[in-house]
């Protein structure tokens, strides 16, 4: 298949549970390299289409491709290409920081030549949790588990990055960290999805913005 220049495309995508939409012919394009502030309200649909485009949860209705690859026929490979930085961390509360990417960089690289355990001791260091490498994540805060939870994304070099309130849970530092890993990873030409409520923040970062309510795009 030829790759498309495009990285993320999404086209008239719905998702309904029950008689409720959440999300309501949503269509936007993310060129690769490129990023994208998704705002609105609690409830408007920002988690669900994050969600969507990670391929946790199925359309109701649409189709989303990745770099030319469509998120039902090619799901596998999809996963390969994104990450997602969720409110669920997916974290194993009694595995070291250092353990819990450990077996992260089993599962996404088991026979690369490059392993990306080689990269832990410093994606430890670059999250402020080199200290806290040895210690079960069940003693962590809530900062402290948002950090390593962006250190799994880091550790997988996603060529899409999706973003789902990453500055919540964070200290005043922590917010500035992550505003640096953010820019530094659109500066090594990752794709960026980037939901929050801190708009300013986010439009510092984003190159578009898409608007919901309700699930429907809207004007700002």
């Amino acid at each position: 298949m030829a790759q498309s220049p495009l990285a993320v495309e999404v086209k008239d995508i719905s998702k309904r549970y029950g008689r409720r939409w959440a999300l309501a012919r949503i269509s936007f394009t993310v060129e690769q390299g490129g990023s994208l502030l998704l705002t609105g309200s609690n409830g408007s649909g920002k988690t669900t289409l994050l969600r969507t485009i990670a391929t946790a949860i199925r359309p109701t209705a649409g189709s989303i491709r990745v770099f030319g690859l469509d998120c039902r026929a090619d799901r596998h490979e999809v996963r390969q290409n994104v990450a997602l930085l969720s409110h669920t961390s997916f974290l194993y509360e009694d595995l070291t920081a250092e353990q819990n990417l450990r077996l992260l960089a089993r599962l996404i690289a088991p026979d690369a030549a490059e392993s990306p355990l080689s990269r832990i001791s410093s994606l430890l260091e670059r999250v402020g949790l080199s200290h806290r490498s040895e210690h079960p994540v069940r003693q962590f805060s809530a900062g402290m588990r948002k950090r390593l939870a962006i250190a799994r994304v880091l550790l997988k070099a996603p060529r899409v990055a999706l973003f789902d309130e990453p500055f919540g849970e964070l200290d005043p530092g922590g917010v500035v960290d992550m505003e640096k890993i953010i820019a530094e990873l659109k500066s090594t030409g990752t794709t960026i999805v980037l939901a929050t409520h801190l708009v300013e923040q986010g439009l510092s970062l984003c190159d578009q913005r898409l608007h919901l309510a309700d699930g429907r795009a809207v004007a700002a």
